[in-house]
């Protein structure tokens, strides 16, 4: 899939901007635009406090000395980078067209944010094959993202992306994005979202779901396939069986939702029909997990 066809030209432009917001704290140890609470040599000028023995002489402040005859020094807030990871799943239960191109643009669009910030971005996809996550930053390096998304293969992994994400993910990030369909049992998930503090201090999935999977539309005799076992199930489609569906659905959900809440992760569904723009612009925003 070429770059043009998963993003507009000018989405780099559009997202300039925002930025992720977050209140955990960064923990990159090189310059960045995010400001932190510990006191460094940025620019931006905190408050004073008076001299002590060890102190750099050059910090003084000798307008306030001419004022007060005290020896009194400039504090700064230290400037530092946000690092922010993205792990994609890409089980065969992503592989329906329109999911898969959205959670696709969602990872762009995440990873432009950060790189526009000059903030240390790591992605990775879980596979079947484990590869070299990317890893960058700076704003030159969006087309490289961009071009790396693209060239994502549909989702073929037949192992579960729950139990085998851990292996994937860096240390020590400050956010860190889950785009996944969550469709795989709530045991799984509990042991994934258990182990997940102990690499970022910020966790969020981004559940991707169509129209289709909230509220089917089938009807008659259908056959349904899982894609993940490839087990083949001849279904007459009655309205009992539908909201069976639904009511099983809904309880997957609710024991996610718990699951969330329980460790401290921030969950958001987003329907891949409603878009991208619509997602990031309002969903997002109205979040507070952009800015």
């Amino acid at each position: 899939m070429s770059t043009d066809k998963l993003v507009p030209k000018d989405w780099a432009g559009k997202l300039s901007r925002f930025s992720i917001s977050t209140k955990s704290k960064l923990r990159g140890q090189h310059k960045g635009s995010h400001r932190s609470q510990r006191f460094g040599a940025s620019l931006d000028f905190s408050d004073f406090r008076e001299y002590s023995p060890g102190d750099d002489v050059r910090q003084i402040d000798w307008n306030v000395y001419a004022r007060t005859d005290k020896y009194f020094i400039k504090r700064f807030l230290d400037e530092q980078e946000m690092r922010v990871h993205i792990i994609l799943d890409s089980t065969k239960s992503m592989g329906d067209a329109l999911k898969w191109t959205f959670a696709k643009q969602l990872a762009v669009s995440l990873g432009i944010l950060v790189l526009q910030r000059d903030d240390r971005l790591s992605f990775s996809a879980v596979t079947d094959e484990k590869t070299p996550p990317f890893r960058r930053k700076g704003a030159t390096y969006r087309k490289a993202f961009t071009q790396t998304i693209s060239d994502l293969k549909d989702p073929v992994m037949t192992q579960s992306f729950s139990d085998n994400a851990i292996s994937f993910l860096p240390k020590d990030s400050t956010v860190l994005f889950v785009i996944s369909d969550c469709l795989e049992s709530l045991e799984s998930w509990e042991r994934l979202l258990q182990k997940l503090p102990k690499f970022a201090g910020d966790i969020r999935i981004l559940q991707v779901v169509t129209s289709d999977e909230l509220t089917p539309t089938y009807t008659g005799d259908v056959q349904v396939v899982d894609v993940e076992t490839s087990h083949q199930l001849n279904v007459s489609m009655s309205s009992r069986v539908i909201e069976t569906y639904e009511h099983e659905r809904k309880l997957h959900q609710n024991g996610l939702e718990l699951l969330c809440s329980k460790f401290g992760v921030r969950l958001l569904q987003v329907n891949a029909e409603d878009g991208i723009s619509h997602v990031l612009f309002h969903q997002l925003l109205r979040a507070n997990w952009v800015q």
